[in-house]
């Protein structure tokens, strides 16, 4: 860690100037907007599409989208689970940051023979400790930024079965690259850890398709950069949701991940980062539809019902599934 670039003074830091402190002034208007906001949360369950069955993998690309940034990347063979928050609530209390109401919960039996899992930071609604003590005797190996390792250890999860990654680091295994890629953000789970972990984006690559994954992150010249090394990618999921024009350095507003998702050179965007929780005011199906709003060259946008399996390649779906559930 201490040998990274990233590293200095004793904490990560980002590629730009990135400012992640709000006045008392603008703490005091935010939690007074979360007190008064409304439609934040959905008022009935959300449908979901969970197979009864785990379907055998086959050569293609399959995406299994389970609210938030939890996805199940099938890629020629191999199965990733990238960031799979898939508890109840999405902080270090239950009764704060609770998971959305589903229609059926989210069966964690169907998570077996999972190749790798790939975590973009450490903050909760990323970085699981129910999920990973769930899923670890399924998962062969877990790819993290730098210092992520050392929560999955605490948690019995084996160092054998980790490998951390500064930003332009690039991993092989059984015809399967990892590679972490910079993004703009911030890590800590307490109030003494901030940036003592790194927070990165990936880029997953296998012989034929190449996907990228944004985690968490504010705009910047990084997604360019990216997409000069790497694109163009056959799939970009994209941060959008949870924003805030006091926190946009760390993330997106809607129309920056679309403009972000254009420097990548993608061909199909996923949003995540909406769907499961509220993390921020706006209501919880404006930043997906803010996107398409956003979307004025025909970017092929992505939106599947929570636990859809879909080959990539062949007409993703794009029905506005929310649509129904939004009172007038």
């Amino acid at each position: 860690m201490k040998a990274s670039p990233e590293y200095r003074e004793g904490a990560f830091v980002n590629l730009i100037p990135t400012s992640m402190d709000m006045s008392a002034g603008q703490v005091g208007e935010t939690l007074e907007e979360f007190i008064t906001a409304k439609n934040t949360r959905p008022d009935q369950p959300l449908p979901v599409d969970f197979a009864d069955k785990v379907p055998p993998s086959d050569s293609l690309l399959h995406i299994t989208w389970f609210g938030h940034s939890a996805v199940l990347l099938e890629l020629e063979g191999k199965r990733i689970l990238l960031d799979p928050m898939l508890g109840p609530a999405a902080s270090p209390v239950p009764f704060f940051a609770q998971r959305f109401a589903y229609r059926a919960p989210i069966d964690m039996a169907q998570f077996t023979n999972i190749d790798a899992v790939v975590i973009s930071h450490d903050h909760y609604d990323h970085l699981d400790y129910g999920s990973i003590q769930k899923l670890d005797a399924q998962v062969g190996h877990f790819y993290v930024p730098l210092g992520v390792g050392a929560h999955l250890e605490r948690w019995g999860v084996d160092s054998t079965k980790i490998t951390e990654l500064d930003w332009w680091q690039s991993v092989e295994a059984e015809g399967i690259t990892f590679t972490a890629t910079p993004a703009r953000h911030f890590s800590g789970r307490g109030l003494t850890d901030r940036n003592s972990t790194l927070w990165a984006s990936w880029v997953v690559q296998g012989r034929k398709n190449k996907v990228y994954f944004s985690g968490d992150s504010g705009y910047g010249p990084h997604f360019k950069q990216i997409g000069a090394r790497y694109g163009p990618f056959d799939l970009a999921m994209m941060e959008c949701g949870q924003y805030n024009e006091k926190w946009k350095a760390i993330h997106m507003m809607p129309e920056q991940t679309m403009q972000a998702f254009l420097d990548l050179k993608g061909k199909v965007l996923l949003p995540i980062h909406w769907g499961a929780f509220n993390l921020a005011v706006h209501p919880w199906t404006e930043s997906v539809e803010r996107l398409n709003r956003a979307n004025r060259t025909n970017v092929f946008i992505a939106t599947p019902i929570i636990g859809t399996r879909y080959p990539v390649a062949t007409h993703p779906p794009t029905q506005r599934w929310w649509e129904p559930l939004v009172a007038e």
